[in-house]
């Protein structure tokens, strides 16, 4: 018989780093609406790669109810939203296949914890963006755009303590940002006619793009391209980054949500939510 551990030994083994634990954990939060939180004992989050991992197996988790991986999404863009959750860079998250749905559309309020919807640019891509001896560029994501269209994400934030996020930045990343899904408007695969300076610019007409949110009819913010970290394809190339340094790429098909050119958006039941994108049809989402 093998003498048994020293206690301070066994509490190490059952305290061990488990992903698919907290990502179990995770889901059973979300299936009760719990609020957002720090996990038990046993479930903790020591920095951003282990972070990453527990959101990707969150994500396989979630891919049996809601389908597969069918793009990504970038949340915190903005220094002051990195600061508020304790964070120095942007978050990668997800988006799932049959929660990606085209506009107009509803949505139940009583399905969520806390909704919130945020306002953004999203692009389609024409061919995979893998790993290469240096990293992407703008300059260098524009040949794999096939087109530009307005979207709102649909997020979760389970009634977060938002004075207490700064030491839950990384159950944020675990979490997949909150990402719930996205509405799409129709994408432009003329768009190029908007990069009117000789380099990707701030100045630019995506960098200059204007976009405003309307809430049962009145306008509740506004925002351009360039609030995009500089510039949507800013945006997308460090998007692209972030998927190699995971091990992983953006492909072709995929769809990528750039983050929010307004402040989130917490709608009620019977709201009706409206994103004009400049150029763009408008799109709507009403909260029943």
């Amino acid at each position: 018989m093998k003498p048994r551990a020293p206690r301070s030994a066994q509490a190490a083994s059952s305290h061990r780093f488990a992903p698919g634990r907290i990502a179990d954990w995770l889901v059973d939060e979300h299936r009760h609406q719990r609020t957002f939180d720090l996990p038990p004992a046993g479930l903790q989050v020591h920095d951003l790669h282990q972070a990453t991992q527990v959101q990707q197996a969150l994500v396989q988790r979630k891919s049996r109810e809601c389908g597969p991986t069918a793009g990504w999404k970038i949340a915190l863009a903005t220094p002051v939203m990195q600061q508020m959750v304790g964070l120095n860079a942007p978050i990668a998250g997800r988006l799932h296949q049959r929660q990606v749905v085209s506009a107009p559309a509803h949505t139940r309020q009583r399905d969520y914890g806390r909704l919130l919807v945020e306002f953004e640019i999203a692009v389609k891509l024409s061919r995979d963006l893998p790993a290469g001896p240096t990293p992407h560029t703008a300059q260098r994501v524009v040949n794999a755009v096939q087109g530009v269209a307005p979207a709102m994400e649909i997020a979760d934030d389970r009634n977060a303590d938002y004075t207490q996020l700064a030491r839950l930045g990384l159950y944020l990343v675990a979490d997949n940002a909150w990402n719930e899904g996205a509405m799409l408007g129709r994408f432009d695969t003329r768009w190029t006619r908007w990069l009117t300076t000789p380099e990707v610019s701030a100045d630019d007409g995506l960098g200059r793009l204007r976009g405003e949110v309307f809430i049962n009819g009145a306008s509740v913010g506004g925002g351009q391209g360039r609030d995009l970290m500089g510039h949507p394809l800013k945006a997308l190339a460090w998007l692209a980054n972030e998927a190699n340094a995971r091990g992983e790429q953006l492909h072709a098909g995929d769809v990528c949500i750039l983050g929010s050119l307004v402040s989130s958006k917490f709608p009620q039941q019977g709201d009706v939510l409206r994103f004009e994108l400049e150029s763009f049809e408008p799109i709507e989402l009403t909260i029943t």
